[in-house]
């Protein structure tokens, strides 16, 4: 006997058939709701007496939500709505805490990228006055360069052994008293590192103002970045890699050496940039340590020098013209060393042997 398979051609083209999925709106909705949010409210912001642009956001991202919301109700059913109301939430929350970053961004680039020019990157200000249209940066460059340098040979040890310890060694009193601390200075204002440094290294021991100093107070800040970073990839290496060393006969140390640091890697070297690039654009410390000149000091262990930051806020706060547009030029060069600091982290990730 044979038997026949019966089926329906509707039941093999329709995978909706059953209804198994259920309604759902189309890709394109959500730019079309998004989209008739922003012209309702142009229309209200040029048919009322509303002329804040700040509010004319609000008014369209909370418009797009609760449409957005509504559709999805009408067509997708409760469960998928309120689904659809979180997501929607979050990345209209992401959107508009970029507003801020990418009008700064536009802001610094279009004032600052007229004063970019081979001088300004190969003179310092020494004979420059605030009135005068030349003047660089060479020398705020090497005090950054020198300080940033220090501070990381001094911070980045130090932070790996601790994070090392509390990870593999740490238990007891000791690793939780160390924690806190790590917690402590996690939040310390970056101007209580500089007083710090200000009253123990340049007054009590008589060091007086120098590269070095703002280095330690750098430092200080970088330690609990680093230290936090570090733990917390160190505690996503498996411990299977630890017992297979521990298998083995090779000593915990070793181990640790050989097995666990360089698997966590590329996760400390991200914390190591993230340290770098806060200390990078502190001002405060600077300020109170290095103290600033308009000489190049290439010796940061002797004499006053300069940073990218304090000489930002030094040409801030004079009220020529020319001194301003010394102060965007140089935020922008601060902007472009982040980026190529990214930019650099991202290709060595991508091209890494795996």
């Amino acid at each position: 006997m044979s038997t026949a398979t019966v089926s329906g051609p509707d039941i093999d083209s329709d995978p909706d058939h059953l209804r198994l999925r259920g309604r759902t709106l189309p890709r394109w909705a959500p730019l079309a709701v998004a989209a008739g949010a922003v012209v309702v409210s142009l229309l209200i912001y040029l048919l009322t007496p509303v002329d804040s642009e700040i509010q004319i956001v609000l008014m369209a991202a909370l418009g797009f939500v609760v449409a957005t919301t509504v559709v999805s109700t009408v067509v997708e059913g409760g469960r998928r709505a309120r689904d659809r109301f979180a997501t929607t939430l979050v990345y209209t929350a992401f959107l508009l805490a970029l507003i801020p970053l990418v009008a700064v961004l536009v802001s610094v680039i279009s004032k600052g990228a007229g004063r970019l020019d081979a001088g300004f990157f190969t003179h310092s200000m020494n004979g420059i006055g605030a009135r005068d249209v030349g003047g660089g940066i060479y020398h705020a460059i090497i005090g950054t360069v020198e300080q940033v340098l220090l501070a990381s040979v001094l911070a980045v040890p130090f932070g790996l052994l601790v994070a090392i310890y509390l990870v593999e060694y740490g238990r007891g009193r000791i690793s939780r008293v160390i924690s806190f601390f790590v917690d402590v200075l996690t939040g310390l204002p970056s101007i209580i590192a500089g007083l710090f440094v200000l009253a123990f290294w340049v007054l009590a021991l008589d060091q007086g103002f120098s590269g070095f100093a703002g280095a330690l107070a750098l430092a200080v800040l970088m330690i609990p970045t680093v230290v936090r970073s570090a733990e917390e990839m160190l505690k996503l290496v498996p411990n299977e890699l630890r017992e297979a060393g521990y298998a083995l006969g090779v000593p915990q140390w070793r181990t640790i050496l050989r097995v666990v640091v360089p698997t966590a890697l590329p996760g400390i070297v991200t914390g190591v940039m993230l340290a770098v690039a806060r200390v990078a654009g502190e001002t405060a410390p600077v300020l109170l340590t290095v103290f600033g000149t308009n000489l190049i000091n290439s010796n940061p262990f002797s004499g006053e020098q300069s940073s990218l930051p304090l000489y930002i806020y030094s040409q801030a706060g004079q009220p020529q013209k020319f001194a301003v547009d010394r102060a965007w030029a140089a935020a922008l060069v601060l902007i472009i060393i982040m980026v190529l600091n990214l930019a650099a982290r991202l290709f060595a990730g991508r091209n890494r042997l795996k």
